[in-house]
């Protein structure tokens, strides 16, 4: 099944980025690119990144995402802001395997200073081919949902 994919990165991703468009590109997916643009020279602020394709895979304008940052942990962070997204750092195979598998993670985020550029569109790969394992795996999931329904209604101290 081909999927609507957006893909964003920060300046520390965007060569990384253009790679994994170029082989979404040779797939059956769709990718939509948020940005940063490969010619950007300047540094850029990650979150606004993770905020744009968050949004639209919370909204159900996109399928599913991959951030990509230095690290992939300062997108995670902030695209797990959002109710309803699952984003996961994944470094290995096994790391993006489980990401899907048993989180079925909706964004997938790498960190491009850490690891080969030819493995990460292995990984990209290995997260979309990979089923969401379902059954007790969703009774998590709803735990989680169930949290994030009773989080929305606290403030945040400053």
């Amino acid at each position: 099944m081909a999927l609507t994919i957006g893909i964003a990165a920060d300046h520390a991703g965007k060569e990384l980025k253009q790679l994994v468009v170029e082989m979404l590109k040779l797939s059956e997916h769709q990718a939509v690119d948020y940005g940063v643009a490969a010619d950007c020279k300047t540094s850029v602020d990650y979150p606004d990144y993770a905020a744009a394709v968050a949004s639209d895979v919370m909204s159900g304008k996109l399928d599913c995402g991959i951030l990509i940052c230095g690290s992939g942990i300062g997108m995670q962070i902030a695209a797990n802001k959002f109710p309803g997204i699952r984003a996961a750092v994944a470094w290995d195979e096994l790391s993006a395997k489980l990401a899907k598998e048993h989180n079925n993670a909706n964004i997938l985020c790498l960190g491009a200073r850490l690891i080969n550029h030819m493995r990460a569109t292995e990984l990209v790969k290995t997260w979309l081919e990979t089923p969401f394992g379902g059954r007790r795996h969703q009774i998590r999931l709803d735990k989680i949902r169930e949290i994030e329904r009773k989080v929305s209604n606290l403030r945040i101290k400053d």
